[in-house]
C-alpha cells in the first residue's frame, strides 16, 4: 500500500464523517443559507479545525457563493483550497547543522509515542546513508529505555543509556558525546513524557536543552513536539505550552489513523504557524512520513 492510500486509509474516520456531513448540508440547501453555514461550521469544528480555521474555510465558501452561486465551486474543493492555504510554506524537511552532529529533541506528553517516533526518525535517516544515534533521556520510565533498545537492535542504530532513574541531563551529555565519537550525522533524543502543566518538569526539559547546547552549540537544531491526534482539540493546548517552555521547530502527528478529529493538524497550524514535519499512519517504521500538505488535504476532503 502507496504512502497515500495509507494515508487516505488513516484519515478515513475524519473523511468519511466530514465528506458525509459537508455534502448532506450543501444538497438540502442549495442556495446556501445562514442556518447551512452554521451546519458547515458545525461540522468543521467537530472534526477539530478550530474556530479559526473553521472562519476561514466558512468565510471563503460564503464568498464564492455570493459570487457565483453553486458555481463557485463546491464545498469540499473550497474546503481543500483553504486547507493548503494554510500550509503554503511548511517545510517537512529536519534542518542539517553544517557540521558536527545535528541534535533533534523529541518532546511531548505522556503516551504520545514518542519513544517509537524517536526510533522511526533514526530508521529514516539511516536509509538515506546517514548515521543516526538515540539517546534514551526517558530515565522516569525503565520501559521506555528498554523499548528505544528494543528498536535500536531492531533497526539497527545505537542507544545510549543509562539505569532507570539517572538524571536526564548527564544521559544528554554522554550521548553528545558517543555520538561525535562514532561520527553520527544525527543524534535523536528520546525525552520523558510531561504534562504541559507541571512545571517543574518543564524546566527539567530546559535544563537537559541547556546542558546539550553547552555540549553542542546551538543545539538542540530541532525541537519536535508528538502529538497524539486522537486527543483533538487538547493537542493546540499541549502545543502553546510546550511552545512557551521550549520554542519549538515542528510537529510530529501521530494515531492519524485512529481519530475523527484530523483537522487538529490544520488547526495547530492555522493558530501557531508550527511546520508539520511527520505523521504517523500506523506501525511500522516506515508509516511515519514527511508531511505533504497538498496530499494530506486531499485524503481529508476526498470523496
Amino acid at each position: 500500500m502507496g504512502f497515500f492510500a495509507k494515508l487516505k486509509a488513516g484519515l478515513q474516520k475524519t473523511q468519511e464523517k466530514l465528506v458525509h456531513e459537508l455534502k448532506r448540508i450543501v444538497t438540502l440547501s442549495p442556495k446556501l443559507s445562514n442556518a447551512s453555514l452554521q451546519d458547515i461550521e458545525a461540522a468543521l469544528l467537530a472534526a477539530d479545525f478550530g474556530l479559526a480555521m473553521t472562519q476561514q474555510i466558512v468565510g471563503a465558501v460564503k464568498t464564492a457563493y455570493e459570487s457565483q452561486g453553486r458555481g463557485g465551486g463546491d464545498v469540499l474543493t473550497i474546503a481543500r483550497r483553504e486547507v493548503e492555504k494554510v500550509f503554503e510554506g511548511n517545510d517537512p524537511a529536519l534542518r542539517r547543522t553544517p557540521e558536527g552532529v545535528t541534535v533533534v529533541s523529541v518532546v511531548g506528553v505522556n503516551g504520545t509515542g514518542k519513544t517509537t517516533t524517536t526510533a522511526k526518525l533514526a530508521h529514516l535517516v539511516q536509509q538515506r546513508g546517514e548515521p543516526a544515534v538515540a539517546a534514551a533521556c526517558d530515565t522516569f520510565r525503565a520501559a521506555a529505555i528498554e523499548q528505544l533498545k528494543l528498536w535500536g537492535q531492531r533497526l539497527d542504530f545505537p542507544v545510549i543509556a543509562a539505569a532507570y532513574g539517572s538524571d536526564a541531563a548527564s544521559v544528554g551529555h554522554d550521548a553528545v558525546t558517543a555520538a561525535r565519537a562514532r561520527q553520527a550525522a544525527w543524534l535523536f533524543v528520546d525525552t520523558a513524557g510531561r504534562l504541559h502543566t507541571k512545571h517543574n518538569l518543564m524546566q527539567e526539559l530546559q535544563k537537559l536543552h541547556r546542558v546539550i547546547a553547552k555540549q553542542a552549540p546551538g543545539a538542540p537544531h530541532e525541537v519536535l513536539l508528538v502529538l497524539d491526534a486522537t486527543t483533538g482539540a487538547n493537542a493546540l493546548v499541549q502545543a502553546r505550552a510546550f511552545h512557551q517552555a521550549v520554542p519549538l521547530t515542528g510537529l510530529v502527528i501521530t494515531k492519524l489513523d485512529g481519530t475523527s478529529k484530523g483537522g487538529m493538524v490544520v488547526a495547530i497550524r492555522r493558530e501557531l504557524g508550527l511546520p508539520v514535519k511527520f505523521i504517523g499512519v500506523g506501525e511500522q517504521p516506515e508509516d511515519l512520513q514527511p508531511f505533504d500538505a497538498p496530499t494530506f488535504a486531499e485524503a481529508l476532503f476526498a470523496e
